[in-house]
């Protein structure tokens, strides 16, 4: 008798785990939508509400980074599908086109990110920081 209250019990709890990871992916792909149009748009400074808060009381953006991103265009962003990289961990690889307003000239940046789900708060955060405009990588 016991068996049988037992088995729905399971599948339940099967099925509320099942519900909390689709939840989870979806808040991913929503969040990675959101960021992915932020930084199309140009928009960096709104692009630092995705990062965790603890990385950006630790390092925060400083005035001349936020004037060398104010001093670009973005003229694409295409991001990789995200690969799981630890049970709640996710690294998304961006290529994105950025135009010098002054010189006219383009150049692409290879973004790394690492996202993060907080299970607490109920919301990735990003935990590799901004794009680094600066670095050349083609």
């Amino acid at each position: 008798m016991r068996r049988w209250i037992f088995l729905p019990l399971l599948a339940l709890a099967l099925f509320a785990g099942t519900a909390v990871a689709g939840k989870r992916e979806k808040m991913l792909d929503s969040t990675l939508a959101e960021y992915a149009a932020t930084l199309r748009w140009g928009n960096f400074e709104a692009g630092m509400a995705y990062i965790d808060p603890a990385l950006i009381a630790e390092r925060p953006v400083s005035s001349l980074e936020l004037e060398r991103y104010r001093q670009v265009r973005v003229s694409y962003y295409h991001p990789q599908d995200p690969v799981p990289v630890g049970k709640e961990q996710v690294r998304v690889v961006a290529e994105i086109g950025v135009v010098n307003e002054h010189s006219q000239s383009e150049r692409v940046v290879i973004d790394r990110q690492l996202w993060r789900w907080d299970a607490k708060a109920k919301r990735w955060w990003l935990m590799s920081g901004l794009p680094d405009i600066t670095r050349k990588d083609r």
